[in-house]
């Protein structure tokens, strides 16, 4: 079990951190948009692309190559399908809570992989996030990739709930 944070420089730009150390970035290029740039250790770049004329899936793609993508389903969930290692694999973020709102990402055979929490900062008007995975998720290959993804997701979520979409 790992517990990472997400901490908002501004609305545009996410820094991903374990024990202080940045391992990730999620940068907008501008507010309230779903296209985005997550920039890994080592210099990584994948582009977060919204695509079709409304715009209800995202992909996340290195190059021109489709790594993942990620669609709202009719009850809010979001649906992550991903072609990580060559293998096709299918994740499930759920928002749980109404109060004490919370995110759960889930694997195909719907056990909990990580817990996100946002941490609304009033003074700056923006989310931090406090996210606890367990072992099977801190065992995947890309599980970097998979965070980041999700604080995307849980981005997103908020955009189209708060929007009435």
């Amino acid at each position: 079990m790992k517990e990472y944070k997400v901490k908002s420089d501004n609305t545009n730009h996410f820094s991903l951190t374990i024990n202080d150390q940045e391992i990730g970035r999620l940068k907008y290029g501008k507010w309230f948009t779903f296209k985005a740039e997550m920039i890994l250790e080592g210099g990584r770049m994948y582009q977060i692309e919204p695509v079709g004329f409304w715009g209800t899936t995202i992909e996340l793609k290195q190059n021109e190559n489709i790594i993942l993508n990620l669609q709202m389903n009719w009850n809010g969930n979001i649906i992550i399908h991903s072609w990580f290692d060559g293998v096709e694999r299918d994740f499930l973020l759920k928002h749980k809570g109404i109060f004490k709102e919370y995110y759960v990402l889930l694997n195909k055979e719907e056990e909990d992989l990580l817990v996100i929490k946002p941490d609304f900062k009033w003074n700056k008007f923006e989310y931090d996030y406090n996210i606890i995975t367990n072992d099977r998720f801190d065992n995947l290959s890309f599980n970097a990739i998979l965070l980041l993804t999700a604080i995307h997701c849980v981005n997103y979520y908020m955009a189209m709930t708060s929007s009435g979409i």
